[in-house]
């Protein structure tokens, strides 16, 4: 998709991903949710300035939060900066909350936040349900990419 701009050069909003959670975890499900943001999170979200990295989600007296995401903030914001680490809370449906809640109880799984994007105007998060990588796994995956990119190679050497 071609990014767009108006006469400002302003472009259509970045999304952030958690390249990470996917190489870390098996991720089970996944859920879509809102972020309460306060005006300059939402504008140096908009310039794509924000990280997931050792970011995680969890449930405190039945309301879900994101911890440790950081937000740097906006340059142009006066005297009322955010915080960068602070928690922010997500809105789900409470149905959906209990169930997270209940599912992130069992043996080894955990809430992981995979990206951060704008639709239709409000920040949502991508919130997955995973279940940790052993050392062995992660290794079998970095062998399996370099076994394809092998025989891709080959493949496009062979044609030319």
């Amino acid at each position: 998709m071609a990014k767009q701009t108006d006469k400002k050069g302003s472009k259509e909003p970045h999304s952030i991903q958690n390249r990470r959670a996917r190489f870390d975890y098996n991720i089970l499900e996944s859920y879509e949710a809102g972020v309460v943001l306060v005006g300059s999170e939402v504008k140096s979200l908009f310039l794509g300035k924000g990280h997931l990295n050792d970011s995680f989600c969890r449930v405190h007296n039945g309301e879900l939060y994101l911890v440790n995401a950081d937000i740097e903030p906006y340059e142009k914001a006066s005297v009322f900066q955010h915080e960068r680490r602070r928690e922010r809370k997500l809105l789900m449906h409470r149905k959906e909350i209990n169930t997270l809640d209940r599912k992130s109880l069992e043996k080894g799984l955990s809430l992981i936040p995979l990206a951060l994007y704008f639709k239709n105007g409000k920040v949502k998060v991508n919130v997955g349900l995973g279940k940790g990588k052993a050392l062995y796994d992660k290794r079998d995956k970095i062998a399996q990419d370099d076994e394809r990119r092998e025989v891709e190679r080959i493949r496009s050497h062979k044609f030319e």
